[in-house]
């Protein structure tokens, strides 16, 4: 069974990436560059600036990066087990694909998918009571985990399982910062 869904994995990843178009390249290699998103972490820093007083502000900033940061530690170790190679380093794909990027770690599951989530997932959980247009920021890491499998680096179920691992620890942080932040309310 793990064979049959490894297998449709691959044959959705091929047809994806097939999809790209030469022309659009230059801005999925962009869009996949973790820094160049950093004006938006500012934005999300912000609004929390402009939503509650300095000292909540910082404490959910904090809670945000914890966030991220043990999102991330926990990818790295599931990486290192899983031991799945990525599609640009299988010797089966690598004729047959788009192959904009070339990273040599492993494949599963997406650390951009696990931490974009986990980020915007936690933002829109503490902003959400406030304006529902947070809910736009989840365009964000749609367009970065897309990026992904553009630029021939992740599989579709490392998308999906990542972007779950990130939602879950953002709902776990979140209920953790509820209780630990009783008292800046």
């Amino acid at each position: 069974m793990w064979e049959k869904v490894e297998q449709w994995d691959r044959e959705l990843f091929v047809y994806l990436n097939s999809l790209g178009i030469e022309r659009y390249d230059s801005f999925w290699i962009f869009v996949t560059n973790p820094q160049h998103w950093i004006p938006l972490y500012i934005i999300f820093f912000i609004f929390f600036f402009l939503t509650f007083h300095w000292k909540k502000a910082i404490f959910t900033m904090l809670f945000l990066l914890a966030t991220v940061f043990t999102t991330w530690g926990f990818t790295n170790l599931v990486k290192g087990i899983a031991l799945r190679l990525r599609p640009n380093n299988n010797p089966d794909l690598s004729e047959i694909i788009r192959i904009l990027q070339e990273p040599t770690n492993y494949s599963f599951f997406s650390g951009h998918a696990s931490t974009s989530f986990a980020a915007t997932t936690f933002v829109v959980l503490v902003i959400s009571q406030k304006t529902k247009w947070i809910y736009l920021a989840y365009i964000w890491p749609l367009i970065f985990v897309m990026s992904r499998i553009y630029v021939g680096v992740h599989y579709p179920g490392d998308i999906l399982v990542g972007m779950l691992v990130g939602i879950i620890f953002a709902i776990l942080f979140f209920q953790l910062y509820q209780k630990s932040g009783r008292s800046l309310y």
